[in-house]
């Protein structure tokens, strides 16, 4: 029952909160994250402790299966090039780059466990790119490829993750069948989410008209999907994302308005309650982490952070503009490129400031192994998770709240 009181407590305030952020113009995670943190630190608030598995059973599915849904399926093919640049090779070089600077910054940091620090910061995030972009006036084509890029470059960091841990646990490191294994997770993703989807839409076919039944059938495919491909090792992440992109282009051919219309509304609750929820939580999750770090390391492991932060930044802008540069050059020399997949240098530097860390990152880092496979404790895990957490608040908050003074001065 104090659970349960917890919950509704939890609840209450985020609804509350979330319709103050539109009273005094903050964006509703940013304001719910400060809140939480403010929250987690009262005395009588009991701790609240985010089980991972929860995060990737109950938020990832339908969240990221709404972010496909209403994402533009003609400008994700438009910009594809640069999509799978930021969400599979961005994703590598960050690994690799924030690995370098935790290697020889952090005292203790082997480059195994430099390498796990980097594959769970390496990603950005798909729930805080659309919860802090909503509404600021954006173009399509730059809300395409910050969520086209956030939806897809989960697989890519999980993988590298599974191997760096693999390398803590003693088992050696090889290429091929790394590239082999991210082969096969992303495909095998694929393979779910369209055969999936496929065999949804043959029984809405069939149920097309029952507007009750569609809804409902729709609303437990995200979980079941990710469950499924999860089964499989391979991408549950990318399996979902399949799956919203081929029921929004399926929707709008097939479905009945009043079909379509209930699914608005009901999608649009649902988002609002679980974007919002997740963001409390990540807020209330600090305190109790911050309880378990010594007092002389926390501003130490703080500094850490913010140099971790501007690091991702700086590799994130070199390759976006890179990636501008690179689309120019090959538009001028008659390439096989669209004019509306190239982008000038505010929106290349738009795409670099929205690229922020969140759940994703949260859960693997909280997924970290208490023990290694000799049953020795998982070197620095306390840290690492600290460093974490803490990475992913100061790119939410930093980059989050000053968005929309960049925009605007930037008049885009």
């Amino acid at each position: 029952m104090e659970n349960y009181a917890v919950i509704l407590v939890i609840m209450a305030l985020m609804i509350g909160i979330s319709g103050l952020a539109g009273k005094i113009k903050i964006p509703v995670p940013m304001l719910l994250l400060i809140v939480g943190i403010m929250i987690g630190f009262v005395p009588a608030m009991p701790e609240i402790e985010i089980n991972p598995e929860i995060i990737m059973l109950l938020f990832l599915p339908p969240l990221l299966y709404d972010a496909a849904f209403n994402i533009s399926f003609q400008q994700f093919k438009t910009n594809i090039n640069t999509i799978g640049t930021l969400a599979i090779g961005l994703v590598f070089l960050t690994t690799a780059g924030i690995a370098v600077i935790a290697y020889y910054l952090i005292p203790g940091m082997t480059w195994p466990l430099a390498f796990v620090l980097g594959s769970i910061l390496s990603a950005t995030d798909a729930v805080a790119a659309v919860g802090v972009t909503k509404g600021l006036g954006l173009s399509h084509r730059t809300m395409t490829i910050l969520e086209g890029e956030s939806l897809i470059n989960d697989a890519s960091a999980l993988v590298a993750y599974r191997f760096a841990v693999a390398a803590v646990t003693g088992i050696t490191f090889v290429t091929w069948k790394a590239s082999l294994e991210f082969f096969v997770v992303l495909g095998g993703g694929l393979l779910v989410g369209w055969v999936i989807f496929k065999t949804l839409a043959l029984t809405i076919g069939f149920f097309r008209k029952d507007a009750m039944v569609v809804n409902s059938l729709i609303l437990l495919m995200p979980f079941v999907t990710y469950l499924i491909a999860e089964h499989f090792g391979v991408s549950g992440v990318i399996a979902v994302v399949v799956l919203g992109l081929g029921m929004s282009k399926l929707s709008r051919n097939k479905f009945p308005d009043h079909v379509k219309e209930q699914s608005r509304n009901f999608w649009d609750i649902i988002i609002f309650l679980l974007n919002g929820l997740i963001f409390l939580l990540i807020g209330l999750e600090f305190p109790t982490i911050l309880r378990k770090m010594a007092h002389i390391q926390v501003w130490t492991y703080a500094g850490y952070a913010v140099v971790i932060v501007l690091v991702t930044l700086l590799i994130r802008m070199a390759r976006v503009y890179l990636q501008q540069f690179n689309l120019q050059k090959a538009f001028q020399g008659k390439r096989k490129i669209s004019e509306e997949a190239l982008f000038d240098s505010k929106t290349s530097f738009i795409i670099t400031w929205s690229g922020m860390r969140g759940i994703v990152s949260l859960a693997i880092a909280l997924g970290l192994p208490a023990t290694l496979n000799d049953g020795e404790p998982f070197p620095l895990r306390s840290e690492i998770v600290f460093l974490s957490i803490a990475v992913v608040l100061i790119s939410l908050l930093g980059q989050g709240l000053t968005l929309p003074w960049i925009i605007k001065k930037l008049k885009l």
